[in-house]
Protein backbone atom coordinates (compact mmCIF):
# COMPACT_ATOMS: atom_id res chain seq x y z
CA UNK A 1 0.00 0.00 0.00
CA UNK A 2 1.16 3.76 -1.27
CA UNK A 3 1.99 5.75 2.11
CA UNK A 4 0.32 8.88 1.73
CA UNK A 5 2.11 11.96 0.92
CA UNK A 6 2.82 13.69 4.27
CA UNK A 7 1.98 17.86 4.91
CA UNK A 8 4.81 20.57 5.13
CA UNK A 9 4.09 19.99 8.92
CA UNK A 10 4.49 16.58 9.12
CA UNK A 11 7.79 16.38 7.32
CA UNK A 12 9.06 19.01 9.06
CA UNK A 13 8.25 17.26 12.43
CA UNK A 14 9.85 14.45 11.45
CA UNK A 15 13.06 16.38 10.35
CA UNK A 16 13.50 17.80 13.65
CA UNK A 17 13.27 14.17 15.09
CA UNK A 18 15.86 12.85 12.99
CA UNK A 19 18.14 15.82 13.76
CA UNK A 20 17.47 15.35 17.15
CA UNK A 21 18.64 11.69 17.09
CA UNK A 22 21.24 12.07 14.95
CA UNK A 23 22.68 14.50 17.24
CA UNK A 24 22.81 12.26 20.24
CA UNK A 25 25.15 9.82 18.35
CA UNK A 26 23.34 6.72 19.68
CA UNK A 27 22.62 4.93 16.85
CA UNK A 28 24.59 2.08 15.00
CA UNK A 29 25.99 3.76 11.80
CA UNK A 30 24.20 1.73 9.53
CA UNK A 31 20.81 3.47 11.46
CA UNK A 32 22.18 6.72 11.78
CA UNK A 33 23.04 6.63 7.56
CA UNK A 34 19.70 5.76 6.91
CA UNK A 35 17.97 8.36 8.81
CA UNK A 36 20.70 10.66 7.33
CA UNK A 37 19.02 9.87 3.86
CA UNK A 38 15.84 9.72 4.71
CA UNK A 39 16.13 13.82 6.43
CA UNK A 40 18.02 14.56 3.37
CA UNK A 41 14.43 13.06 1.34
CA UNK A 42 12.43 15.37 3.31
CA UNK A 43 14.59 18.31 3.29
CA UNK A 44 14.48 18.27 -0.13
CA UNK A 45 10.48 17.64 0.18
CA UNK A 46 10.02 20.44 2.12
CA UNK A 47 11.92 22.55 -0.25
CA UNK A 48 9.96 21.79 -3.38
CA UNK A 49 6.81 22.22 -1.62
CA UNK A 50 8.10 25.67 -0.23
CA UNK A 51 9.47 26.49 -3.55
CA UNK A 52 5.56 25.55 -4.80
CA UNK A 53 3.81 27.69 -1.69
CA UNK A 54 6.37 30.59 -2.65
CA UNK A 55 5.07 30.41 -6.59
CA UNK A 56 0.86 29.98 -5.52
CA UNK A 57 1.77 33.71 -3.61
CA UNK A 58 3.51 35.30 -6.06
CA UNK A 59 0.70 34.10 -8.70
CA UNK A 60 -2.12 35.54 -6.42
CA UNK A 61 -0.52 38.56 -5.37
CA UNK A 62 0.25 39.02 -9.24
CA UNK A 63 -3.14 38.16 -9.82
CA UNK A 64 -4.55 40.64 -7.75
CA UNK A 65 -2.21 43.54 -8.71
CA UNK A 66 -3.67 43.15 -12.12
CA UNK A 67 -7.39 43.12 -10.76
CA UNK A 68 -5.85 46.36 -9.42
CA UNK A 69 -4.54 47.80 -12.38
CA UNK A 70 -7.63 47.33 -14.28
CA UNK A 71 -10.08 49.48 -12.00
Amino acid sequence: MAEKEKTFEESMARLEEIVSELEKNEKPLDETIQMFEEGLKLVRECDGKLKAFEKQINDIVNENEGEQNEN
